[in-house]
């Protein structure tokens, strides 16, 4: 049987392949991002070293990258689905490593989250919203539209852009703006976390038995954007409204990072919700402060509509 090394070297003298093999190289070196990777690192880089590699070279071409037209995870075309190809030059040696593309990184963010708060579950006609089928029937929606999409079309990361504070009767759409925000953002590479703040409140409770609720609060304090869905129809303690709700808050202020929410309560209204504990307690000057740090954070604006639910 004829080695392996007699055969290669038999082959690569066949015109055949040394045609396919100059083609080949010809379509890698052509490459812009090739082409702009040696030059990055021409000083060290050699003919020689650049035919060693010209395998790793042709990968690296053949895969795609920064999720260029890509839809999605389930459709990524790449040998390692979610991951994309990096080039290095160490040391006179070319290599090719690969790491998780942007899509990869949002989608392991967001299992993550989900698998630790449950609370971030929403309707899944929330989770489809868009702003295209956001019914424009009333002056307030028209107002609530345009802030909404502005921000989604401006914000970055970083910058100080107030929130939304949206209120309103039941079933006017409310949670579905926020929805069809949430996924305009996503499109714009913005991650976003959307909390039913009633369930979230019960999870924060249930979280002091397995000792997990500094780590849940805080990956809510952190979210990039934040929208607290429903707010006021909790049953308030001074627990949940000053340890959970207040430091939520405060802390966001200070970063600076942009708060939505959605109640069925205007300001004056909610307010009062948060002045009377479950037990009937009484305390105005610790409402109060909630509500500078939420009119701090968010515009309020009514929405107005009928109740889209019973439709």
């Amino acid at each position: 049987m004829e080695q392996i090394n007699k055969t290669l070297g038999r082959l690569s003298r066949s015109p055949h392949f040394q045609k396919r093999y100059d083609q080949l190289k010809m379509e890698v070196l052509s490459n812009p991002d090739v082409q702009s990777f040696l030059m990055e690192h021409q000083a060290g880089m050699s003919e020689q070293i650049i035919e060693q590699s010209l395998m790793k070279l042709h990968e690296y071409v053949s895969q795609t990258k920064r999720c260029t037209n890509c839809t999605g995870l389930g459709s990524c075309q790449n040998m390692m689905s979610g991951y994309e190809p990096v080039l290095t030059f160490e040391n006179g040696k070319m290599d090719l490593f690969y790491r998780p593309c942007p899509n990869k990184i949002r989608e392991d963010e967001r299992r993550k989250t989900e698998k630790l708060i449950k609370s971030i579950y929403v309707p899944k006609e929330i989770l489809q919203a868009t702003f295209a089928d956001f019914s424009l029937d009333h002056p307030s929606r028209d107002d609530a539209f345009e802030f909404a999409e502005r921000f989604a079309s401006t914000y970055q990361p970083g910058t100080r852009m107030k929130g939304l504070y949206l209120h309103g009767k039941f079933g006017v759409g409310k949670s579905y703006l926020l929805g069809a925000l949430a996924n305009h953002l996503a499109e714009q590479g913005i991650s976003s976390l959307i909390v039913y703040v009633p369930e979230f409140f019960r999870e924060m409770k249930q979280s002091l038995g397995d000792h997990t609720l500094n780590e849940k609060l805080e990956i809510v304090k952190n979210a990039p954007v934040l929208m607290l869905d429903d707010i006021g129809a909790e049953a308030m303690t001074s627990w949940t409204r000053d340890e959970i709700l207040g430091s939520l808050l405060q802390y966001r202020m200070h970063e600076q990072l942009p708060t939505f929410f959605s109640s069925n309560f205007d300001f004056e209204a909610l307010l009062h919700h948060l002045t009377y504990s479950q037990r009937g307690e009484e305390e105005k000057i610790k409402a109060a402060r909630i509500m500078e740090r939420i009119k701090y954070l968010a515009s309020p604006i009514q929405l107005i509509g009928p109740n889209r639910r019973h439709g």
